[in-house]
C-alpha cells in the first residue's frame, strides 16, 4: 500500500485558521484540509511546507514550529501528516488546487467535513486558539 509524507500548514491570522476543501478526485473528495503536499525525497517538512504553499495558495509563510505529527491509514493509502505552525507574510492566499477556503475561528472548527488525517491537527489548533 502507498505511503505519504505529508507537511500542512496551520495558518493561524486575527485568532482564525485557514482551513482549504479539496477538489473532486480521490478518496478525501471535498473534504477539508489544512493546506500542504507531499515531501520530496530527503526535503524537510520546514521546507516543503513553504514550497507547497507558494505552489498552491500562491503566498508565503512562515514556519514558527512543528506541532504534532499524525499516522493515518485509509482505505487505499497511508499518511504521516506533520503539522507545522506557520504565519501568513505574503498576500492573501489564491486558490489554484482547492474548490474554498475559510479562516475559522475556535467555534467554527468543527463546522467543515474535515479529512481524518486532519482531525487530530484540528484539535491542537483547538487549543492554540484563544
Amino acid at each position: 500500500m502507498k505511503h505519504l509524507e505529508v507537511a500542512a500548514a496551520l495558518i493561524i491570522q486575527d485568532n482564525k485558521v485557514f482551513a482549504a476543501q479539496r477538489g473532486d478526485g480521490g478518496e478525501l473528495a471535498r473534504r477539508w484540509e489544512f493546506p500542504g503536499g507531499k515531501l520530496e525525497p530527503g526535503e524537510k517538512g520546514e521546507k516543503a511546507i513553504v514550497r507547497e504553499i507558494f505552489e498552491e495558495l500562491g503566498t508565503q509563510i512562515t514556519v514558527r514550529r512543528h506541532v504534532l505529527s499524525v499516522e493515518h491509514q485509509y482505505s487505499t493509502f497511508s499518511i504521516t501528516l506533520h503539522g507545522y505552525l506557520c504565519e501568513l507574510v505574503g498576500v492573501e492566499p489564491t486558490l489554484s488546487e482547492h474548490l474554498a477556503s475559510k479562516w475559522l475561528e475556535k467555534d467554527q472548527l468543527f463546522s467543515v467535513s474535515w479529512a481524518e488525517a486532519d482531525l487530530p491537527l484540528v484539535k491542537a489548533v483547538a487549543a492554540l486558539l484563544e
